[in-house]
């Protein structure tokens, strides 16, 4: 059974990546500083890597709860440090009483500077504290050219790591039944609206699955995926228990609260 078995089509070139970072250390000896990985990309990372005897990996993101994360893979031999993961953070300051700044603004002036949203970690919010993870080789350019976001004129303050937010998913789940796994019936299942009222929302590029756009309805789910509607909230698909005596499908699901 071939490696890719594993995993869906489009993550054929991340999975590539990853055997490559792995051959890196077992062949030479190399150490390896990846940049931010969403929660799918680390599940695959550990996946391949495994207990490989001759690869080492760890991953943080700024504390135990943070959602992406850089991975850090070296040989056995060596041992990690916080400081490999080369993190900065920054608290943002900004007119709280007069503005309110959301998670999808911070990320849209941040990808605004150029820079890739790899080379970001998680956006902390907690009523009017606005928390930053960074790549620290960008850091210095991120401080320096992020003055606004939207209407807002914005400062950034550096902070220590052990400063920041610790932010906990909390998960209700449930049991449901879906006529078949596409991503339109499981969307509409999941949030309780029709088919016809969950597609504007596929057309209009407000779905992802495991952090990824997706754009068709047929798009087939798995156990373990994670969904995100905009507007409507993050949900997950847990487990996939089976056909009911209707033929339908038993799924249990979680949604964030």
């Amino acid at each position: 059974m071939s490696v890719y078995d594993h995993f869906r089509k489009e993550e054929r070139p991340f999975v590539d990546q990853v055997m490559e970072w792995k051959e890196g250390v077992k062949g030479r000896f190399l150490h390896k500083l990846t940049d931010f990985l969403d929660p799918r990309e680390q599940q695959i990372l550990t996946s391949i890597i495994g207990q490989d005897p001759d690869v080492v990996f760890s991953l943080y993101g700024g504390n135990e709860n943070a959602e992406r994360k850089r991975a850090f893979l070296h040989p056995p031999y060596l041992d990690a440090t916080i400081d490999d993961y080369q993190l900065s953070a920054y608290r943002v300051h900004y007119p709280h009483k007069f503005v309110n700044l959301s998670h999808r603004d911070l990320l849209g002036s941040m990808m605004g500077l150029g820079l890739k949203r790899e080379k970001f970690g998680d956006i902390l919010l907690e009523e009017e504290l606005i928390q930053i993870i960074v790549a620290s080789e960008i850091g210095s350019y991120v401080e320096a050219n992020l003055q606004s976001i939207g209407r807002a004129q914005v400062r950034l303050e550096q902070v220590s790591l052990n400063t920041l937010m610790l932010q906990k998913e909390e998960w209700l789940e449930k049991v449901i039944t879906a006529s078949s796994l596409r991503l339109d019936v499981i969307l509409s299942e999941i949030y309780q609206v029709s088919r016809s009222k969950i597609m504007p929302y596929i057309e209009s590029k407000k779905v992802k699955i495991n952090w990824k756009l997706v754009e068709q309805p047929s798009f087939q789910l798995q156990a373990g995926d994670h969904i995100s509607v905009r507007g409507l909230g993050r949900s997950k698909l847990i487990t996939v228990q089976g056909k009911t005596k209707k033929d339908k499908w038993r799924l249990d699901i979680g949604l964030r609260k």
